[in-house]
């Protein structure tokens, strides 16, 4: 696979910059070829060895992307609810920034593959650690404390690697900071984890469950769902704490994370309302619901909604796809679905074909789902139905 066929993060700027850069090496290749035939040399038995096509700092930098080579793990690069995270990827993201271009990840299965990637041009950096015995002499290594221990740069690329080599050293004692999850929006404003956790039956005597059980009421409607579910969702989420953010970045009374609030039409100054976070939770709820339609049990779906809402659907279907595998049935969670779910943060697991977004903590999602469950059925005692 050539670097700009990537499934899921096309960029077409980069792209236009390599038809421009691949038009321009075939005029360089004519050129070659009319003069050999000018002057022509002996024969050889072998063929002459293909140049893999690298790129340089410069060309990096016009192009706008830098794309690295990586594997999953919690320590690499995994995805949560629709952000980016490992402290390899944020290193990666920081250096990027750094010189004035995006990010772009391109994973690999085993450590032979990334450098058969990076020696074909695929990537720019392999940004995951090398083991001492597969390092190569067509590569340049890069350590910074215990956190960066064996990046590989291609010797083709020596402004990039003296570009992260003085990058490295000039941040040597801020790795572990530029590692560290920083909550922090696109304006530029940082939020410290916090969540101050309330009661789980507000007024047993009246009902009440929360404060905010007209809010539940009136939108669970949209979902079509017991509002008691939803309240018992939001308990799960932040216990009744509409300020609450979470060390991943979720925000509010639903968790939202940042870029899930834009895509249901949350704005940033509107995150912490509990209105607006509740109506943003049942949209991305009913988009949930219609991702898994095929699934007809209503409270099968249920599983699943909840399961991709804290996971998100890519890790969970992947889950689906293993279940299947093995001779599970891929629609049933309890006893099918749920027992790959956990063997989600296992590499062998989470390196198979079948699995296309990697690492995640399942065991976290496994008990998301049978809490939110058991909780649910608790409401149902306490609060009056719609």
């Amino acid at each position: 696979m050539h670097r700009v066929h990537r499934e899921d993060r096309e960029c077409s700027s980069r792209y236009d910059f390599f038809l421009k850069r691949r038009a321009l090496c075939a005029l360089c290749l004519l050129c070659v070829l009319c003069a050999s035939c000018q002057q022509p040399k002996p024969a050889s038995h072998f063929p002459a060895p293909q140049q893999a096509q690298t790129f340089d700092l410069e060309q990096i930098q016009a192009g706008g992307e830098l794309i690295i080579l990586t594997q999953y793990g919690p320590d690499t690069y995994f995805e949560f609810r629709g952000e980016h995270f490992g402290r390899q990827y944020m290193l990666a993201d920081a250096f990027a920034r750094s010189i004035g271009v995006s990010l772009r990840v391109e994973v690999c299965r085993t450590v032979e593959d990334l450098l058969a990637r990076l020696a074909q041009g695929d990537g720019d950096i392999v940004a995951c650690n090398i083991p001492d015995s597969m390092q190569t002499d067509e590569n340049q290594y890069f350590r910074g404390d215990t956190i960066i221990r064996s990046w590989a740069v291609s010797k083709q690329s020596p402004a990039l690697a003296g570009s992260l080599s003085a990058w490295i050293q000039a941040n040597k004692g801020k790795l572990l900071a530029l590692s560290t999850i920083q909550i922090r929006t696109k304006s530029g404003k940082t939020y410290t984890p916090r969540r101050h956790v309330s009661a789980p039956i507000r007024n047993l005597a009246k009902g009440e469950i929360s404060l905010y059980d007209h809010l539940f009421r009136q939108y669970a409607r949209q979902c079509n769902w017991d509002w008691r579910l939803l309240a018992a969702q939001a308990y799960q989420e932040s216990a009744f704490d509409p300020g609450a953010v979470s060390f991943m970045g979720a925000m509010g009374l639903m968790q939202l994370m940042p870029s899930t609030a834009r895509s249901v039409g949350v704005s940033q100054q509107d995150v912490f309302q509990p209105e607006s976070n509740i109506r943003g939770a049942v949209r991305l709820i009913n988009q949930l619901d219609q991702h898994y339609a095929f699934i007809h049990n209503p409270s099968e779906r249920i599983n699943f909604i909840l399961a991709a809402y804290n996971a998100g659907p890519g890790h969970v279907d992947d889950a689906r796809a293993l279940a299947r595998k093995y001779g599970k049935d891929p629609d049933r969670w309890l006893g099918n679905v749920d027992g790959y779910v956990l063997r989600m943060a296992e590499s062998r697991f989470y390196n198979q074909p079948e699995v296309r977004h990697g690492y995640f903590r399942g065991s976290e999602t496994y008990d998301y789902v049978g809490s939110i469950r058991v909780r649910w059925e608790e409401y149902k005692k306490v609060g009056k139905p719609q």
